[in-house]
């Protein structure tokens, strides 16, 4: 029996609801054959390319339909989706316009348009979108997690707490909102029903549901298990292996090792702090660098070394998942490392594609991606000892002191800062954490609060990133029978003068679970000593890594009564105290810690031994490079 072109879309409409997505297909290319303009042909076309990942051709099809109904405002709002996927980000803007210029009360086209505003960096235009959505419909789940995201970037956590707080009132299953509203929360040190909201999402890890991005949950997991389960849920939902992948096969032995670089903070910011000394390092006979940027040049000091590093950076940041991968496999990199995971301005997406025999997680994020396509993580045995290496997805690569890469030109300001000028006491001792806030978690706050009512004429200098934080952090320290002035805060100021501002502090105080990182790196450099308690995961045992790594393991403790106490003793025995900053002025340049070319050294060799695995055709295993 021969269909009508009516009776086959009907079909199609059938069947695609079904989720028979190749019948769909095939019956309207079918109508396409008779009608080549056929509107709900091309926009169904359309929209099963992008569903199975294919942007190229839904973009063109959507194309086609706008041109065969230009009235229609969804499919100008499908074509602006498409164009989003293809980061086509202008085009797409002008899309989801000329839909709500048909259409001006269309929600998803508002908040679709509030997308590409916030990728676009415009970010008040774009809460201004969402705000336009929900008026349209208020029980707009997607347009409330939206919101909640963009005012976050705007430094508005109390507002985006709310917003959290109505999308889990309104979708309790929306993914992943319980860690935004926590994140939230933690952002400005509002830790009201706190423990209730840890443990309901710590049930939800155990149901293996989508409560928390792994970025957030590194900031109350004492669990490295948990930490797993909840990025195998996240690679999962979000970043699944791809059927489509441009590294087929094997790729020939080459000169030199490939070592492809992917991260958005090629700029001043604490990853590149770390490891640009390590770009220029890398062995030009052994080794050709490639930077793929996802997050642009800056015009900062540390960009232009990073420009001159490398030898070739590529911008990937307008680039779909799938044509960065096919870029990166253009030019057959051996070695591609993830400086991201799952923080900043990452792009997981294209490991994905997996478009390099080998994936490597290093630096940005500590601790397992959950992704199969990831084979290394690089790290050391104080962050994983062997016992935990079940609690990883990735085989670890062990390098032999820390796992961190640390620059030895990092900057000092020149200038010398005096405690007036900073807020300080004169005379008082002062203890310091300049962590982000979202580290400082209620026991560690007591910690410190106790410590405080042990050392007469002491202060606790803290980082001010929001108002709120520092309004609540002073609330808490009343309730804790601690006067609020016996905490200052600090605004931020460029690297190389926070560096400098150190010497006006006494002693450093880490946080649990998640440890001081780059900031401890900060603090030794700058010859101010540490004391840290060693926690349960990668991300709690950093800062005991790093000191190690200089020898200054007496700074090391087990236990928070232990942490406590050396605190105390160290502020109330002058004597000790300065044989330790002694010690450390000793040692910044004679122990690991900072022999940048040892590092480079290391890394490279476990780079090399991923790559003659490879080349022997065996599997990626764990890897132990020799000091």
């Amino acid at each position: 029996m021969t269909l009508t072109l009516p009776q086959a879309m009907e079909r199609a409409f059938a069947a695609y609801r079904q989720g028979a997505m190749r019948e769909a297909e095939l019956l309207c290319r079918m109508v396409l054959d008779a009608k080549p303009d056929h509107f709900d042909a091309l926009s169904m076309l359309g929209i099963i390319a992008a569903q199975v990942q294919r942007p190229q051709d839904a973009a063109e099809l959507l194309r086609r339909a706008v041109a065969a109904n230009p009235n229609n405002a969804a499919a100008h709002s499908n074509y602006g989706n498409a164009l989003k996927e293809l980061k086509r980000l202008d085009e797409a803007l002008a899309s989801y316009d000329r839909a709500l210029k048909i259409k001006p009360e269309y929600a998803d086209a508002c908040n679709n348009r509030g997308v590409v505003l916030q990728e676009l960096r415009r970010l008040d235009e774009a809460l201004a979108s969402y705000d336009r959505a929900l008026r349209i419909r208020p029980d707009y789940a997607e347009a409330y997690s939206n919101r909640g995201d963009v005012l976050i970037r705007l430094g508005r956590f109390a507002d985006a707490a709310q917003c959290f707080r109505r999308l889990l009132k309104l979708a309790p299953a929306f993914g992943f909102v319980k860690g935004r509203l926590l994140h939230a929360k933690m952002l400005s040190c509002e830790w009201t029903d706190l423990r209730d909201l840890c443990e309901s999402i710590r049930r939800d890890i155990a149901l293996r549901e989508p409560a928390i991005v792994p970025f957030e949950y590194q900031g109350i997991g004492n669990s490295e298990q948990d930490l797993r389960t909840c990025a195998e849920i996240y690679a999962a939902e979000s970043f699944p292996g791809r059927e489509i992948q441009p590294h087929r096969k094997k790729t020939e032995r080459h000169g030199k090792i490939r070592l492809g670089y992917v991260s958005g903070e090629f700029r001043n910011q604490a990853t590149s702090i770390l490891i640009t000394e390590l770009f220029e390092l890398h062995s030009k006979d052994r080794f050709e660098t490639f930077a793929f940027d996802n997050g642009g040049d800056d015009g900062s000091e540390i960009r232009a070394r990073i420009n001159n590093a490398f030898d070739e950076i590529v911008d990937i940041r307008r680039m779909p998942d799938l044509e960065a991968a096919s870029i990166i496999n253009a030019r057959e990199i051996d070695i591609l490392i993830n400086l991201n995971g799952y923080f900043g301005e990452a792009r997981q997406g294209i490991f994905a594609y997996r478009p390099s025999p080998i994936q490597v997680n290093y630096l940005g994020f500590p601790g397992t991606l959950g992704a199969e396509y990831i084979d290394y993580l690089i790290a050391d045995s104080t962050v994983i000892p062997d016992a935990s290496r079940q609690h990883y997805c990735e085989k670890i690569a062990y390098l032999p002191n820390s796992y961190q890469a640390n620059d030895r030109k990092r900057a000092i300001a020149e200038r010398s800062f005096s405690r007036e000028e900073l807020g300080l006491p004169p005379t008082a001792f002062v203890f310091c954490c300049f962590n982000n806030n979202y580290k400082i978690l209620p026991a560690t706050f007591d910690g410190w609060m106790r410590i405080l009512k042990q050392v007469d004429n002491s202060v606790l200098w803290l980082l001010e990133d929001n108002l709120e934080a520092a309004s609540n952090l002073r609330r808490e320290a009343v309730a804790r029978g601690v006067s609020a002035e016996r905490l200052v805060f600090a605004k931020r100021v460029p690297p190389a003068e926070h560096v400098a501002r150190h010497d006006a502090a006494d002693l450093f105080l880490d946080t649990l679970p998640y440890n001081a990182h780059t900031t401890a790196s900060d603090a030794l450099w700058a010859g101010l000593p540490l004391v840290t308690c060693v926690g349960q995961t990668f991300p709690g045992r950093v800062a005991a890594s790093l000191l190690k790594a200089i020898d200054l393991q007496e700074l090391i403790t087990p236990t928070q009564e232990q942490y406590e106490a050396l605190a105390v003793e160290l502020a109330t025995e002058p004597q000790r105290l300065r044989q330790i900053r002694q010690k450390l002025e000793r040692n910044r340049m004679t122990t690991p810690l900072f022999d940048s070319r040892s590092f480079t050294k290391h890394i490279e060799d476990a780079y090399t031994q991923m790559y003659e695995r490879y080349q022997a055709d065996l599997p990626p295993d764990h890897i132990l490079v020799s000091p």
